[in-house]
């Protein structure tokens, strides 16, 4: 009877484990379709791409738009252009939420939840509604038509400040104590002992950043004035609406525009995992 019963509950479990697995796939399915569609298109020169049904996958594949759409476009400028803001991006948003989430997370002082508090209120304010005062700051210090004031509006965000947070809030106070008893500053401490603890959480706002500053598009354009400047965004963009109607040549640049994004997460998800699980522990 015992025999019986395992058996049955080990087919039931897997007929259960079957049907989760079979949903997720197609689920998987149906949100890679636009991707896919784009990869299709791209693959196939002269189809009329609106036709119906749309092809999910290539009946035939030719790379003459990719070919064609690079040598149109200074895809090693741009990409360069591209590269120095994310770069750049990244490394304020890491200094400056690292050193801002440190003294909110192991220091106690008056007013600490209160100023925390501000912070993550004002994460409820859209982003677009601050775009003049952006404008206007970055004209004040003569950065227009400068990668500097591309990237300072977005130097730094609540979110990494409170991911930074959480995480200091799960790296053990033993190891402040240690620092401090060989004589070690707090800055020593910050550098040395704790921020290395920290990786996963740096990891997350690295993938985060680079996303956010390669796909920027409307911000470059505004603050840019030469478009030799343009990151790879902004310059597909202006693809977009020279040669709207060759959709092939379109999907080629945007699916070159995405390829380093995918490299990016393919290599950091370990971490980025690792982060989202730390910062939730915290």
């Amino acid at each position: 009877m015992n025999t019986t019963s395992r058996s049955f509950k080990q087919l039931k479990n897997g007929v259960r484990y079957s049907v989760i697995y079979l949903l997720l796939i197609l689920l998987a399915l149906f949100m890679m379709g636009p991707f896919l569609w784009l990869v299709s298109v791209s693959l196939m020169p002269g189809r009329n791409v609106f036709s119906s049904p749309p092809a999910i996958l290539p009946t035939f594949i030719d790379f003459d738009n990719y070919v064609q759409v690079w040598q149109f476009m200074s895809f090693p400028r741009y990409i360069t252009n591209t590269v120095i803001i994310a770069g750049l991006g990244v490394v304020f948003n890491v200094l400056l939420a690292s050193t801002t989430a440190y003294p909110l997370a192991v220091f106690h002082f008056k007013g600490r939840n209160f100023v925390f508090t501000l912070l993550i209120a004002t994460m409820i304010i859209p982003s677009s509604t601050a775009m003049i005062v952006h404008y206007l700051t970055i004209q004040a210090f003569h950065l227009g038509n400068s990668y500097l004031g591309v990237v300072l509006p977005a130097a730094v965000s609540v979110f990494n400040i409170f991911l930074m947070r959480q995480t200091f809030l799960g790296i053990p106070s033993d190891i402040r104590d240690s620092g401090k008893m060989d004589g070690a500053s707090e800055l020593r401490i910050f550098w040395q002992l704790v921020l290395p603890l920290v990786k996963p959480g740096i990891a997350v706002i690295v993938l985060l950043e680079v996303m956010a500053f390669w796909n920027n598009f409307l911000w470059p354009i505004v603050i840019l004035d030469d478009p030799e400047k343009y990151p790879l965004a902004a310059a597909l963009t202006y693809l977009n609406g020279q040669f709207s109607y060759n959709f092939g040549w379109i999907a080629a640049g945007t699916m070159i525009s995405v390829i380093p994004i995918i490299v990016v997460f393919l290599f950091t998800q370990k971490y980025y995992m690792e982060g989202i699980a730390g910062a939730i522990k915290g």
